[in-house]
């Protein structure tokens, strides 16, 4: 019988992850009729940014959407807030203590003045480096005017500490404190968000990396350097950013994809190479809801790692596909001098006209030298290593890859209130819908549909069982067997990053078509259409969240709690 207690712990969840202080009810909103809607100190909603080669929906022109607008630190000047500062190196060791202010901070992007947030000023917050096995102590305190929390994402950390409101602890709301302890049991990039209304606070700058080192000096291969970047969007229009929902996110089918590209929170990124250099990349994506296509020109590429250690054997690469809150290693060589183009390289598809089209953001720039590099790597860049500790270990998981699943998850929505002409155009155009989606090609029916009339699911097929109303138990030294189908057939089918708290998965096949090369995961693509199968390996007990990654369909309902005994 199911515990009240699980019951009560979904529900508060969404609830913590919803709210707004003074948020106005959506019942009491008629949608017919709603025009621009002011809020507190003038804030109005503005008509989303438009792609030219997008025409606009008959009988949608003069709407916005039903919850309020809403932008941070209203009636503040940004002039009197400190101005962000590029993140830093906090490096720790066991049983360290770092203090974190959740604070509002000032920072111009794309000729604007914005009040954002920051991690001790920082944008994005200080990259946290600790050894691997050691507990690090962070005092977090919340100096802005919503109530927050930090998710250590990826990390198999102590329930206590999760950073979940409502299941794991009480959000912490402004003046408040609550202190971390992390213990980091794995190598690897992870990284720091909050779980509060993440749509708003974590798109506004709440979020940074967390490098556990290994103690092998030979974990990674040979490098001249590396370089962290955090990959980001921000949506922009003529006034400044596009206000976010009030009572709930708004750009709740597709999600809030931005129109400015970031890299650690910079539109202009660029690094200097020497010729032959080899550069280790951290790649982080933390925006909202867009999966980037990561290319670098002419220079080779490899794989080394992904969210929780290194790949069974490094592979050559053309690009790095990286959806919302995954993380990858790569080392890349630039051989030749001149300017390399660090970009998100896509087929853009335009929903209106049903046409896919080359569409490619810089990202960065790389100014290779004549200089050569020194000493020569190439010899190392060359040989793909075979990572033995990986193999053994996955190697005692593959008597379950064939079993039968013992968990089976179907991803599909249900709207309730859109406009008319919304619902009628989006049945023409899951006609046909591909795997990945990499930019919004409906700005403006996206941006009408808020989390008060979109409901995006996880179903458990077995049972019929949906969202908070799912009850997964398990024990921890369980191998479970979880397999995700995709269903093309909702009203608007999408990818969703599937992010499971807490413990560590395979993804071991993909349309039944086994994965030849694997790598421990936290969060997995799930293609439209798609059926992953998915190998957890359970080792850590407490209450814990599945959720897709894609903030809006997270706070759109997208979520459940499974529990792991000891």
């Amino acid at each position: 019988m199911r515990e009240v207690r699980v019951q009560l712990m979904a529900r508060s969840l969404v609830l913590g992850l919803a709210m707004f202080v003074g948020a106005a009810p959506a019942a009491a909103q008629d949608h017919s009729m709603h025009m621009a809607h002011d809020m507190g100190a003038g804030v109005g909603w503005r008509m989303v940014p438009m792609d030219p080669n997008m025409p606009m929906l008959p009988g949608i022109e003069s709407l916005v959407p039903v919850v309020g607008a809403w932008l941070p630190g209203m009636g503040i000047d940004p002039s009197t807030l400190p101005e962000a500062r590029p993140s830093e190196l906090v490096a720790m060791g066991d049983g360290d203590t770092l203090d974190i202010a959740v604070s509002m901070v000032r920072r111009a992007l794309a000729g604007h003045e914005m009040v954002m947030y920051g991690y001790n000023g920082q944008y994005p917050g200080p990259l946290i480096r600790a050894p691997r096995g050691s507990t690090v102590v962070v005092r977090v305190t919340n100096e802005i005017e919503l109530p927050t929390t930090i998710h250590w994402h990826g990390v198999r950390i102590d329930n206590r500490f999760d950073g979940v409101p409502g299941v794991t602890q009480k959000q912490i709301e402004r003046g408040e404190s609550f202190t971390y302890e992390v213990n980091v049991p794995d190598a690897g990039m992870f990284w720091y968000h909050p779980h509060v209304r993440e749509d708003v606070q974590q798109d506004l700058g709440l979020f940074g990396n967390l490098l556990v080192t290994s103690p092998d000096p030979d974990y990674y291969g040979p490098s001249h350097r590396e370089e962290v970047f955090v990959l980001d969007d921000m949506l922009i229009d003529p006034m400044g950013p596009l206000p976010w929902g009030e009572g709930a996110p708004t750009h709740a089918l597709m999600g809030r994809f931005g129109n400015v590209m970031l890299v650690n929170g910079q539109t202009d990124y660029r690094l200097d190479a020497k010729k032959g250099e080899v550069v280790r990349f951290f790649l982080t994506n933390v925006a909202n809801t867009r999966t980037f296509n990561v290319t670098f020109a002419g220079a080779r590429v490899k794989v080394v790692a992904s969210d929780v250690g290194r790949f069974e054997r490094e592979q050559w690469v053309r690009s790095v596909v990286i959806a919302p809150a995954e993380r990858y290693v790569v080392d890349v060589r630039f051989e030749e001098a001149g300017r390399v183009a660090i970009a998100n390289t896509i087929q853009a598809v335009n929903h209106f006209r049903g046409t896919f089209y080359p569409n490619v953001d810089t990202l960065a720039l790389v100014t290779v030298s004549e200089e050569p590099a020194s000493p020569d790597l190439a010899a190392a860049f060359e040989t793909l290593r075979a990572h033995d500790d990986e193999i053994a270990d996955i190697d005692r998981f593959r008597p379950y890859f064939d079993k039968e699943p013992d968990q089976e998850l179907e991803t599909t929505l249900r709207v309730r209130g859109l406009p008319v002409p919304i619902v009628q155009a989006m049945e023409m155009d899951t006609l046909y819908v591909p795997p990945m989606e990499w930019n919004d090609a409906m700005p403006m029916m996206n941006w009408l549909s808020t989390g008060d009339q979109v409901e995006w699911i996880l179903r458990d097929r077995r049972t019929g069982l949906e969202n908070g109303d799912i009850d997964w138990r398990f024990r921890v030294g369980d191998v479970v067997k979880i397999r995700v189908f995709n269903n093309p057939r909702s009203f608007h089918p999408m990818a969703h990053p599937f992010h499971m708290h807490g413990q560590r998965f395979l993804v071991t096949a993909m349309d039944g078509v086994p994965t030849t090369n694997l790598v421990w995961k936290d969060t997995a693509i799930i293609p439209v259409g798609s059926t992953v199968d998915l190998l957890l390996d359970v080792t850590n007990p407490g209450t814990w969240m599945a959720h897709c990654h894609i903030a809006e369909h997270l706070h759109s309902g997208m979520m459940f709690g499974f529990v792991v005994e000891p």
